[in-house]
């Protein structure tokens, strides 16, 4: 099969960590696969074409106190997006953990159901995703409680290996990317118009319409 030449050194360079890091993973299936698959299956689901984290993003922006979280969440989506899948997927090419049948990781792929992906490896769209729309909530959001969109994200990394639909040094490029383009979404959020923040994005309200509600509750 040829391969990228980055893509080749990604295989050389990383074979023993992605090789180890997979097979770790892998014990949750033996510790109890009847729980774990389908729960990382719908983790997995969750960062599918990025389409929840935008309506997630799409519904924060809309109410003003959680605007600031859903535009930040929104920016970093799109810039995470654009440098992931339209430039390091394209450029690196690197074929996908299953592709090659006489590795470790095709019978493990098998055993996990062979779910199929349409685009290259590295990095992780769905880590990337997910990062890129978890550490606004977490830079944006009180400490002691959006540590838990961390978690959504490292969840997501993890469910990608252990359906082996990427190398976990795959994840770590897309946590990288996708933490990086978190922060800038965050930057650019905290620097917009304040009128973007308090604007009304339901036409036909007026301040009075809002004082008569807030009276009669």
């Amino acid at each position: 099969m040829d391969i990228t030449a980055s893509a080749g050194w990604l295989n050389s360079a990383f074979s023993f960590f992605d090789q180890s890091i997979t097979l770790a993973v892998h014990q949750l299936y033996e510790f109890g696969g009847v729980v774990f698959t389908p729960f990382m299956e719908l983790i997995s689901l969750l960062g599918k074409g990025g389409i929840f984290l935008i309506f997630l993003s799409l519904v924060l922006m809309f109410l003003k106190k959680t605007r600031r979280f859903g535009t930040a969440m929104a920016f970093g989506l799109l810039i995470g997006a654009l440098f992931v899948n339209l430039f390091l997927k394209v450029v690196i090419a690197r074929p996908r953990p299953y592709a090659d049948e006489a590795s470790i990781y095709y019978p493990l792929w098998v055993m996990m159901g062979q779910h199929m992906e349409s685009d290259f490896s590295f990095p992780s769209g769905h880590t990337n995703a997910a990062f890129a729309a978890m550490v606004p909530l977490f830079l944006l959001g009180d400490k002691k409680k959006s540590w838990l969109a961390i978690v959504f994200g490292v969840l997501m990394g993890i469910s990608r290996i252990y359906l082996v639909v990427h190398f976990p040094s795959d994840v770590l490029g897309g946590l990288i990317t996708g933490t990086l383009a978190g922060m800038i979404g965050t930057l650019i959020a905290i620097n917009l118009p304040k009128k973007w923040y308090t604007w009304d994005l339901l036409p036909g309200r007026k301040k009075g319409d809002e004082e008569c509600l807030d009276s009669e509750s």
